[in-house]
């Protein structure tokens, strides 16, 4: 299913795109004027010089790149992060290297993942008991599979 989502593009670089027909998440590009040092166990805001309009009721989503993750150890810190339909900032994203060694983040790098997604809100229903089940309360690995 295809949306259309209003997009200002002040990067320097071509809009976000789906690495392959199937992708689920579209690539972020860092939007810099120079190389961003990341430390282990550093974070950092980096910009992407988008802003978007998404539709009521959707939420971007923001997640690591599998790649950088598990080549480099670096994820997103609020991972997955997300960007509220009413929200009309930059999307920034909060890096976080997890590695034992430095990492330089270069202009028009990708950086993570967007995935745009529905939700819900809820409306509280408030009872004094709750529909009973086979699992109960049974929680962070009750079940004793691996």
């Amino acid at each position: 299913m295809n949306m259309k989502i209003k997009i200002v593009n002040h990067s320097k670089h071509s809009l976000p795109e789906y690495a392959t027909p199937l992708s689920a998440g579209l690539d972020l590009r860092a939007n810099i004027e120079q190389p961003v040092l990341l430390k282990p166990l550093e974070r950092k805001l980096i910009p992407t010089g988008l802003f978007i309009e998404l539709p009521e009721g959707y939420e971007a989503q923001i997640r690591p790149r599998s790649g950088l993750a598990i080549k480099k150890g670096i994820t997103v810190l609020n991972s997955p992060g997300t960007i509220d339909a009413d929200y009309r900032g930059e999307v920034c994203i909060i890096l976080i290297n997890l590695s034992t060694d430095d990492f330089l983040i270069n202009d028009g790098e990708r950086i993570c993942q967007m995935v745009i997604a529905s939700h819900a809100q809820a409306e509280w229903v408030e009872v004094t008991e709750l529909t009973a089940t086979d699992r109960g309360a049974g929680g962070f690995g009750h079940t004793g599979k691996h």
